[in-house]
């Protein structure tokens, strides 16, 4: 190598010629590494063998209400003695609200009068026939008439039941009550509101009917199943539940993932609706080939390992699965038996790069 000092064209020339030796020991490295590992050792292969996988589905979990119950308005009218709040523990059949006005007001008046009208009936029907009864044996009357005379009360008596009850409809429709054990969660309405018919006063939430909800993500949705178990741990650090799989909703979650709803094994369990921790899944365990990671290689978004054959090294596509330690469950591509190169496996895949590589012009 020549310098041509002061000269520009001089030192253009040893720019090049240090470029050149530059490529060359570059595609003398790349051929070098190609030679070096173009043939593996035993050291260098591993037997891959099958192996019982267990592993675990994480996600976040939140307590939820299986269902609500609306308590509505039967007429339009006025909300009057409303005095629970969201929180009120309420038994069955309990008084929550009344519903006073002129439109429930002239319901009642009226079911009244029918009543009173009926009973006159009634009263008049059984007098009647107390009547032909006395007169049948002096013959002042017929049989006939008799029996007519019953067949009137009968259906006098029927006219007052029917009254009856519907009063005590319309006096059940003046009182909003709890249809079930339960706790109020949220008010609808304010003493002294207007209502209409079927609009809700207040929303209950039934007792013993909380569940846990949680959205896995992932392939090994398709694992899950009703009656697997788990552990429920509350984000404010309380003693782990032991959970269920209680019903896969199949709904999708934001993101794709699909709703899980689980239930305690301790049937005395009293969740706190609202409460939220991680949700661990125990799946079933699987027999599975491991591989060590390293000998793992991706490659445009998919991965590789490098099989030893008996015509050498080559490229075989795997799907990798959950990790245990330094090793990767393959869940598909990969069979018992196969030996896999562990190391330089990466240097291996790519060694194509030194023979596709040319020295510029």
């Amino acid at each position: 190598m020549r310098f041509i000092p002061c000269s520009a064209k001089g030192e253009r020339l040893l720019v090049s010629h240090i470029g050149a030796v530059s490529v060359v020991l570059t595609i003398l490295f790349f051929n070098g590494v190609a030679d070096a590992i173009g043939q593996t050792s035993d050291a260098d292969v591993v037997t891959v063998q099958s192996r019982l996988q267990t592993s675990q589905l994480v996600a976040y979990g939140q307590v939820s209400p299986v269902s609500t119950v609306p308590v509505s308005a039967a007429e339009e009218d006025v909300v009057t003695g409303l005095t629970v709040r969201p929180g009120t523990h309420v038994r069955a059949g309990q008084s929550l609200a009344r519903l006073s006005g002129p439109a429930i007001d002239s319901l009642l008046t009226q079911s009244e009068a029918d009543v009173r009208s009926a009973q006159s009936q009634l009263d008049t029907a059984v007098k009647s026939l107390a009547i032909a009864q006395q007169q049948l044996p002096s013959h002042l009357t017929t049989r006939q008439a008799v029996q007519q005379a019953e067949s009137a009360a009968a259906q006098a008596r029927s006219g007052v039941v029917n009254a009856q009850s519907r009063l005590t409809t319309v006096r059940a429709l003046m009182t909003a009550s709890s249809p079930a054990d339960g706790i109020v969660l949220e008010l609808n309405s304010a003493d002294g509101a207007l209502v209409s018919a079927g609009q809700p006063i207040l929303t209950l939430q039934p007792a013993n009917s909380l569940w846990l909800l949680a959205s896995y993500y992932g392939a090994d949705l398709t694992i899950i199943r009703v009656g697997m178990t788990g552990r429920f741990t509350p984000s404010d650090g309380g003693k782990p539940v032991k959970v269920r799989v209680a019903s896969i909703l199949g709904t999708l979650a934001a993101g794709g993932g699909e709703s899980i709803a689980m239930e305690a094994v301790d049937a005395k369990k009293q969740w706190l609706s609202g409460e939220s921790g991680t949700v661990t899944l125990d799946l079933p365990a699987r027999q599975m080939v491991a591989v060590p990671t390293r000998a793992l290689v991706l490659n445009q978004g998919k991965w590789w390992v490098m099989v030893q054959t008996a015509s050498g090294d080559r490229a075989q596509q795997v799907v990798p699965g959950p990790t245990q330690g330094w090793d990767t469950f393959i869940v598909s591509g990969l069979a018992p038996g196969a030996k896999v190169v562990v190391n330089n496996a990466y240097l291996l895949f790519h060694t194509s790069i030194a023979e596709q590589y040319q020295i510029p012009d």
